[in-house]
Order: structure tokens, then sequence, then C-alpha cells
């Protein structure tokens, strides 16, 4: 049959090729909008200041999920998540190359996809970013504990220490920061689907934000203390940044000694209490006097006791333990606090018989054994938490050594190791949420930078400069008082992706229930997997 004439002005008829092109056009610009997404989260993180732009790239994320198949929130979220996570875990490829970078990125982004494939599947329900919202606090809950004990570098909230919605943290920790981030990004997604709804969903967590300003408590409930946070620097930045390990020593005894002087000629306070950092001793001095006696000189010009980070080797096991010893004046070491969360392909390497096949450079990784007491010390009035670098990262090992009776925070760390790469100033971030979450002040003592004091309300009053020598030293409140989130622990985090989870079954639902032939209907009519608004 011949087709009838076009009439003037009427486009040809859409041809199959002409169709696949208009496809694969259509996909290209989703994959490069989701890679953007993923991008503007990355920005949102310090050392940039932009937290308003982690829900923008939420947003754009919400709205290529929407009405999507499973299998396309996955990729989707996949290629978001590439965005995110490449660029912002390039540190961990500053002195090892691709090897530990890019796999590490595509992990995380897998598992980002697999949250993104479950919110493409709760897309057009009712209330859609809500429970967008409470999966993602899933997905970072899943990333928290898989792989290899878990890596929860990427959360949200810590990219929002300067943002309106830092103040949530005291109410329940970083998921709720993160689950509020992303509530928003999804709500402007679906502004043009329902503003009614949308709008509130979108607005409240700002308001929520700043609503619970003034429940972050400040105020000394148990008195004050003068803390010092020594920055003695090491020799060289890179993996071999402690060769020299009686110069990494003393270095810090060096910048001791001439707080000590300071001290005496009046240019700074008497302090009560001395942080060093994580591998400010790896020379353990519990085997070597002379180390000891170098520790000991510190202490007692500083007239202070003093947390030395060290590497000791237990005599039980001949395995070296990443340890910080309580080290007082005229006592020598009368306490130790070893890490908790050690740091994989670092302190310890899994399956390192496997990844040699892809370079040699795992045989640097050590074989430290992790403690177990989250106990910290009591220095001078105060009662401190220690938190070893890694462990920052882990919202229940902070909140084990807080609720052993924790009136201030130490956070002992060693970044040498990526040079001048953004790192420190991510974990310095989530020391600031920290701060907030548990309403204690928070001393940060790194090797080369960047130290840092920090108020119980996220504030930095002092910091550092990176590998250069330095001595902080503040008057920070001490406070007992224990926030909500203390008390709550994990129990937010639990129940937010209970419910997401609780979506998503209602959705599958729906849609099995949506794609049964009506009674009835033609044989020939075609079932759809896109939900209640049909497939993308």
């Amino acid at each position: 049959m011949v087709a009838p004439p076009l009439a003037p002005g009427q486009p040809a008829a859409d041809t199959p090729p002409a169709r696949r092109r208009r496809d694969v056009r259509g996909t290209l610009l989703r994959i490069v909008l989701a890679a953007a997404g993923g991008g503007l989260v990355f920005l949102s993180f310090p050392p940039r200041t932009a937290w308003w732009l982690a829900p923008v790239g939420f947003a754009v994320l919400g709205i290529l999920l929407h009405g999507r198949r499973m299998r396309a929130g996955f990729g989707f979220g996949v290629v978001w998540g590439l965005g995110f996570m490449a660029p912002l875990l390039r540190w961990t490829g500053e002195f090892v190359g691709l090897i530990a970078w890019l796999p590490l990125a595509l992990l995380c982004a897998v598992l980002i996809g697999v949250g993104t494939a479950l919110m493409a599947r709760v897309s057009t329900l009712r209330g859609a970013p809500l429970w967008m919202a409470l999966l993602w606090v899933g997905d970072e809950l899943l990333r928290g504990v898989f792989p290899f004990g878990g890596f929860p570098w990427g959360k949200i909230a810590f990219g929002q220490p300067e943002g309106w919605y830092l103040p949530l943290a005291s109410l329940g920790g970083a998921p709720l920061v993160g689950f509020a981030v992303a509530l928003t990004g999804f709500g402007l997604a679906h502004l043009g689907r329902g503003w009614r709804l949308a709008l509130p969903l979108a607005l409240v967590p700002l308001a929520g934000g700043l609503a619970a300003l003034p429940l972050v408590g400040t105020a000394p409930d148990q008195g004050t203390v003068v803390v010092a946070a020594i920055q003695g620097n090491v020799p060289r930045a890179g993996l071999d940044f402690n060769a020299q390990r009686r110069a990494v020593l003393d270095n810090h005894v060096r910048r001791t000694l001439q707080l000590a002087e300071d001290v005496e000629q009046g240019r700074e306070r008497q302090p009560d209490l001395v942080i060093w950092p994580e591998n400010s001793s790896d020379i353990d001095p519990f085997r070597n006097a002379d180390a000891a006696a170098q520790i000991d000189r510190a202490a007692a010009a500083i007239d202070a006791p003093i947390a030395v980070g060290a590497v000791v080797v237990d005599k039980s096991d001949n395995l070296p333990r990443n340890t910080v010893v309580l080290w007082e004046p005229g006592r020598g070491p009368t306490d130790t606090y070893t890490k908790r969360q050690l740091q994989p392909f670092g302190e310890t390497m899994p399956y390192r018989s496997f990844f040699r096949i892809f370079s040699k450079t795992v045989d640097r990784a050590g074989v430290f054994q992790p403690g177990t007491d989250p106990e910290g010390f009591a220095m001078g009035p105060a009662k401190v938490a220690i938190d070893t670098c890694y462990e920052v990262a882990f919202d229940g090992v902070v909140r084990d050594s807080v609720t052993a009776g924790a009136n201030i925070i130490a956070i002992p760390t060693n970044n040498a190791t990526f040079g001048f790469t953004e790192m420190t100033y991510q974990q310095l971030a989530m020391s600031r949420v920290r701060a907030v979450e548990h309403g204690k002040a928070v001393v940060v003592s790194a090797t080369s930078g960047v130290s840092a004091i920090v108020r119980p309300d996220g504030s930095v009053t002092r910091r550092s400069g990176m590998f250069e020598p330095d001595a902080l030293v503040a008057e920070l409140p001490l406070r007992g008082e224990a926030t909500l989130a203390t008390r709550l622990g994990a129990w937010p985090e639990w129940v937010m992706t209970a419910l997401g989870l609780v979506a998503v079954a209602f959705g599958l639902t729906v849609t099995r229930r949506g794609s049964r032939p009506t009674p009835g209907a033609g044989v020939g009519e075609e079932e759809t997997d896109g939900g209640p608004a049909g497939a993308a």
C-alpha cells in the first residue's frame, strides 16, 4: 500500500534509524548529566565551602531516576557515584597510582548503584522524595559495613560542616544530616510533578537545620581545659614519610620543648594536656630506652600529660599495634589506647596474595592488630576520648569512645602518606561533624597537618598549615551532657533504612498488581515494568 503524500509542513515519518539515533543521543545526555550530578556533590566537600551544591546534585539524580526501571536506576547510580567518588578519593592513589584509587571509587559507585536501583522502584510512589532519601541512608549504612569492615568516607554529612544542615547532627548524627540533604535534593527534583508535596519536602530539612541550631550546646558544664595540639612535621611526604623514624620523634619533641619555652616566657598559656599525632613515635618507647627518654624530656618540660601516638609491638604475639600512650611527667607511661578500626590496605592487607598479582606494593601494608577497649584517658581535668585517624569516619566507633565517659575528643592522625591532597581537609570536616553530633570539643593533632581546634558547635578556632611545625593552644569547654544523637546511637539510621525498604516492598507489590492482566483483556496487551507511572 502506498503511503499518502505528506501535507505541507508535515514532518517526515520517524524511521527506525532516526529513532535509534535520537535514543542514543538521549542516553548519552543522561549519562553526562548523571556524572555531572555526582560531580556537584564532590564540589560540595571541603576544602570548598559550597555545601549547597550537594542537594543540587541529588536533584539531578532524582530527575534521572524518576520512572526508570531498576536496571536503569542502577546504571545511572553507578555513573553518578563515579562522578562523586572518583575525584573525592583521588588522594588514595597519590603515591601508589591507579591500583588503589579507581577500583575503590568503582566499588563505592557500584554500592551507590544498588541504592539507586531501589530508589528507581519507589520514584513514582506518592511521597517519592521521602522514600528515596530514606534509601540513601540505607545505602550509606551498607557502605559503612561492606566491604573490608566498611568505607564510609563519602558520607554526605562529611561535606556539610559549613552548611545549614549541620545542627541536625546533634539530633540524629551523620545519618540524619545525609537524609536531610538528600530529601531537599529529591524534593527539588519533584517540584514539577506536584509542588504542593515536593516543596515542603525540599524546604523542611533546611528549616529543621536552622531550628536545631539553638540545641547545639557549647556551655562548659564540667569546666574548661587548656589543650595543646603538637604538629612536629615529617622529613618528607609519601609512603616513606617515616623512614627516618627518629627524625619524626625528634620533631615532636623539639616542637613541644619550644612550646614549653613559650609558656615560660608568657607567650602561650600553660596547657593541662598535650596531644601528639598518630605515628609521632614509630619507635616503640617500651622497647627503646632512648625514645622513652626523649618523650620523658618533653613531658617534663611542658609539665603536662602527653598522649603519644606510637607503634607498639605486643609481647604476647610480637605483632604491632597502633597505640596512643598516655605519658605523664615524672611517671612515664601510665595508660594505653589501641586503635580499634584499622585501615585496610594500609595497616592491614585483606586478600594479600590475591592483590599481590596486581601490585607488589601490597606487601608494604602492615599486619597491625586491632584493640577492643573504647575507653580513653584521664588527662588533668579532662576525660579524653581517643579516636585515631581512620576511626573518626565510623559513627559507632566514635560514639563508643564518647559514651565511655568522655567530655572532650582527641583525633590523633597521620596524613603524610597522602601529601598535599584534599584528604586532610575531608578528615577535618568529619571531626567538625563529630563535635556537633556529640556536643564535645575536638582536638585534631596531625603529623604534617592539618591540625585544628574545634569547638562543640563545629567551628574551627585555630588550625595549622600543611607540612610545617606548629603548636595550637586553646581553652576548650568540657561537656559531659550527652546529645540526643549520642543517646540514640544507631537507631535513627536503622529506622530510616527500614522505612525505605518497606517503601521498596510496597513499590514491588504495586508493580506486580499493575502488571497482572485485567480479566477479559486482550491476550496481546503488553505488561510494563515501570511501576504505577509506567516504564521509561
